[in-house]
């Protein structure tokens, strides 16, 4: 069974989302061939204009190689927190070619790059509390692990990265067990039977913490509580489980992050991370021609 806590092969799947995002753009730049940038040598440098957390080198190499476009050297490297206006990393090659890489080799870093700079926001704000923010599944589909890799660069943690990966018993499934006379307990000692050693519950109640604590969950996710609601369930849920692991899911932001951490949360769930990017501003600026 795969474990919740492994990230696939990044290389590999940069290699094959730069392939496909290539293809998007056609076999030819005709407005680079009829400038006449062809066998032009330039050099180009990358510029994080709005400076935050670099992220999703591994995407744009993977660009630089499949489009043969030149050569790219890194300054920093993934997780490094730059100024606006640093320069990143120098390409040179063809100056065609860097045309028709450029707008995804910047698209892939213009996305990682926000979402690692908005997740070490959030580090940050639980600086000393030991709570952790985490990456959901509310990312954009084709791009996990790009999405997931930033979270990551930004000093995130995983979650359960798909539906084969672990057990998470939400409202929708609670509905399920309640009206056909399913039993909490039967479910996870199955999961366990399958090798599932990640069992988490989503709750919202006293009734939901305690159901959940009996039948063996490993981790609690509290569902849209108020911080003082929130401590209260929590607080239930480690009188019976005192090892019992806490998650604070659903609107979380910025401004509330630390009252849940300091309400009792070892993680944050935060689907903001992902689905709500606001890209970061890269730009690939021609520096030099021969």
């Amino acid at each position: 069974m795969t474990s919740a806590n492994e990230l696939p092969d990044v290389r590999q799947d940069a290699l094959a989302m730069a392939e496909r995002a290539l293809a998007e753009d056609g076999p030819t730049d005709i407005t680079s061939e009829v400038v006449g940038a062809a066998g032009v040598i330039a050099t180009a440098v990358v510029e994080y204009r709005s400076g935050g957390v670099v992220a999703g080198s591994a995407y744009a190499d993977a660009v630089v190689q499949l489009s043969n476009c030149g050569t790219l050297r890194w300054n920093q490297v993934d997780g490094d927190v730059v100024e606006a206006g640093a320069v990143l990393a120098t390409l040179e090659g063809d100056l065609a070619r860097l045309f028709f890489a450029e707008r995804t080799l910047l698209n892939f870093l213009q996305r990682a790059c926000g979402i690692a700079t908005v997740t070490r926001a959030f580090v940050d704000a639980l600086t000393g509390t030991g709570c952790r923010v985490l990456h959901t599944r509310k990312t954009t589909p084709g791009l996990r692990v790009l999405d997931v890799h930033a979270v990551l660069s930004g000093g995130g943690g995983l979650h359960r990265l798909s539906l084969s990966s672990a057990v998470l018993v939400k409202d929708n499934h609670w509905h399920v067990l309640d009206s056909d006379g399913g039993n909490l307990r039967a479910a996870c000692d199955a999961a366990r039977e399958r090798g599932v050693s990640d069992i988490y519950v989503e709750v919202e109640n006293i009734e939901q913490v305690r159901r959940a604590c009996g039948a063996g969950a490993t981790r609690l996710l509290i569902d849209n509580q108020e911080p003082t609601e929130f401590r209260r369930l929590a607080s239930v849920a480690r009188e019976s489980v005192p090892n019992i692991e806490i998650e604070a899911t659903g609107g979380m932001t910025l401004e509330t992050a630390r009252d849940y951490a300091e309400s009792g949360a070892d993680f944050l769930s935060v689907g903001a991370l992902t689905h709500s990017v606001i890209a970061a501003d890269v730009a690939l600026e021609i520096t030099a021609r021969d």
